[in-house]
């Protein structure tokens, strides 16, 4: 399975070649550094990568050791760089290098020091906020989109948060480009609105769908039951251990695992990090069960699934779990109803394809005609739909709170927003469909930023 929380950071850091003064940018180098470790070694998952065996220095300032770091960040697979400024930095190399590597960049520097007296020291030690200026300039010549944290001092929290923020931006911005889909099946006849264009996704953003077609589907499923009955009767006792079992007998278990390792086979057979799924009736007719809670459980072990042979759904699932950093599991669900009392709120349901991870603590989850029956917990949340009309493609992104709400069938959660009816109109004035993705947390600011290294896609934040 692709893992979304592992991430390869660059990390050089840049001064001017002889103004000012060398010897100061190493002095800060050197404390900015170490900040900058304690900070790394907090974010999960995160490779760093230095230039300290580039030149004595450790630091980029010359042009001669741009294809040399070139060569070590390739090697390394970096996935994003980091340019922080010691003094007013060298834009030029700067942004040669971003330019070569094609990944996010983030610019920061720390806030400089109080300026000498000038009876006694003519000059000030680095003129860092006056170089970033520069660099951001450079960056915009050369057609860079890059990441700035405001030129703030060393200890301030403004610099934890933007660097923990950049590492998701980058997340989702790898998982975009990685994103390949296994397509189960056609849509449903009647969805209409699951309709995508295959060479769009492909011409616009390097996106693959893999269509298999049902007879191989029902073939490698039928495969397992028969010839892997061991691993089918672990994925039963899993189900049997962490969940109650309404009226689903042992044969409807088997199948649901049948369905859950065939599915499995098929993404790492095609190298798939998503999938979307036909689920009205080829796996019913030949098997007897539900896809639904099956769906939900895949997503739940790193393959996410869209229901409905949804693909642009999936595509929002992979945005999205990149984004989390798969700290938090992905939902697909429908925009059902709003809250009978609270017009603000929202209730955003499935048929049982939910996580169980995302269920509320104090439940033990149940699973009901192969339906996950379970309530999702009360946190923040934030809601996104990657979707298209007419070759233009948008990302809407907003934020919410779970809330209190009538009990209902399959799996849910009432949303509240700011504003509902803003939210209402900014859905159905499009081009966006019934079905959005959700997780756990706070992360509009990070899906806006990611839309700004994706060519072509417009974020479009909740009013």
């Amino acid at each position: 399975m692709y893992d979304y929380s592992k991430l390869v950071l660059g990390v050089a850091p840049t001064r001017r070649d002889f103004f000012p003064a060398p010897a100061n940018a190493r002095a800060v180098k050197e404390v900015m550094m170490k900040r900058l470790r304690e900070i790394f070694a907090k974010i999960p998952n995160l490779t760093v990568v230095d230039i300290d065996d580039i030149n004595e220095e450790g630091l980029l300032f010359d042009y001669d050791a741009v294809p040399m770091i070139e060569k070590k960040f390739k090697d390394a697979g970096v996935d994003a760089v980091f340019f922080p400024h010691c003094n007013f930095g060298q834009e030029e190399p700067v942004a040669m290098l971003a330019k070569k590597l094609n990944v996010p960049v983030l610019l920061w520097g720390p806030r400089d020091e109080y300026p000498p007296d000038p009876k006694v020291v003519p000059n000030r030690q680095t003129d860092i906020q006056c170089g970033l200026c520069a660099t951001t300039k450079a960056m915009t010549r050369y057609d860079i989109p890059f990441t700035y944290i405001e030129n703030c001092w060393l200890d301030s929290p403004v610099l934890d948060k933007g660097i923990e923020e950049f590492i998701r931006t980058a997340s989702a911005v790898k998982a975009f480009r990685n994103c390949r889909i296994l397509q189960l099946s056609t849509r449903p006849r009647q969805f209409l609105s699951v309709k995508y264009n295959e060479s769009e996704l492909l011409e616009k953003f390097g996106i693959e769908v893999v269509a298999v077609e049902s007879a191989e589907i029902v073939r490698t499923i039928k495969n397992i039951l028969e010839n892997k009955q061991e691993e089918v009767r672990e994925v039963v006792e899993e189900l049997k251990r962490d969940y109650v079992i309404m009226n689903d007998s042992d044969e409807q278990l088997s199948a649901m695992a049948g369905l859950a390792l065939g599915v499995m086979e098929l993404a790492d057979k095609y190298k798939c990090t998503a999938a979307a799924g036909e689920c009205w009736s080829m796996i019913r007719a030949n098997f007897s069960i539900n896809c639904c809670f099956t769906w939900g459980y895949l997503t739940g072990k790193g393959l996410p699934m869209a229901c409905e042979t949804d693909v642009l759904g999936a595509v929002t699932d992979v945005l999205m779990l990149g984004a989390a950093r798969k700290e938090h599991d992905v939902f697909l669900a429908d925009i059902t109803i709003r809250h009978p009392e609270n017009d603000n709120a929202e209730l955003f349901w499935h048929c049982g394809p939910f996580p169980v991870s995302l269920a509320k603590e104090d439940i033990k989850p149940a699973i009901l005609t192969q339906r996950g029956s379970y309530e999702l917990a009360h946190t923040d949340y934030t809601l996104a739909r990657f979707d298209q009309a007419k070759g233009n493609y948008s990302l809407f992104i907003g934020e919410g709170k779970g809330v209190d709400g009538p009990p209902t069938n399959g799996n849910y959660a009432w949303i509240e927003v700011r504003d509902w009816v803003a939210w209402e109109k900014q859905l159905m004035y499009g081009p966006y469909i019934h079905h959005c993705v959700g997780t756990p947390g706070k992360l509009k600011d990070v899906m806006i930023e990611a839309c700004k290294y994706i060519p072509g896609l417009t974020p479009d934040p909740a009013v």
